[in-house]
């Protein structure tokens, strides 16, 4: 039988998201507090509150998984940015448009019927 765990579980039984951002020296995940949540995440990064992201990790410690999330991180801001109008740094613009594989705000085309084809 399993030590019972010092850390409380409703600590624990959430989302975490932690950035992956370049540094002068190179990569490395931002230290935060306690990990945060995704709508924290979203807000730090509309407010510039991390430079040069790379990769965003989600991760839930009491359900056992992680994953990147980079390109649901990128999807959410592209909306963002376009309903509320967010002017971000050219770093983030590069982060959400390698993550979308296409320049921001851009919408891939839908294919063209001509009238009367079937």
């Amino acid at each position: 039988m399993a030590a019972p765990s010092i850390v409380p579980n409703d600590r624990l039984d959430k989302d975490f998201y932690l950035v992956l951002e370049e540094f002068r020296d190179g990569a490395a995940f931002r230290e935060t507090d306690e990990g945060i949540d995704y709508s924290t995440l979203i807000d730090d990064l509309l407010t510039g509150q991390y430079d040069r992201v790379l990769r965003v990790v989600a991760f839930n410690p009491v359900e056992g998984w992680s994953r990147d999330a980079s390109e649901d991180v990128a999807r959410e801001l592209e909306r963002r940015i376009a309903a509320e109008g967010h002017e971000i740094s050219d770093a983030l613009k590069d982060f959400v448009e390698s993550q979308l594989g296409r320049a921001l705000g851009v919408q891939l085309p839908l294919p063209f019927r001509i009238a009367g084809d079937g």
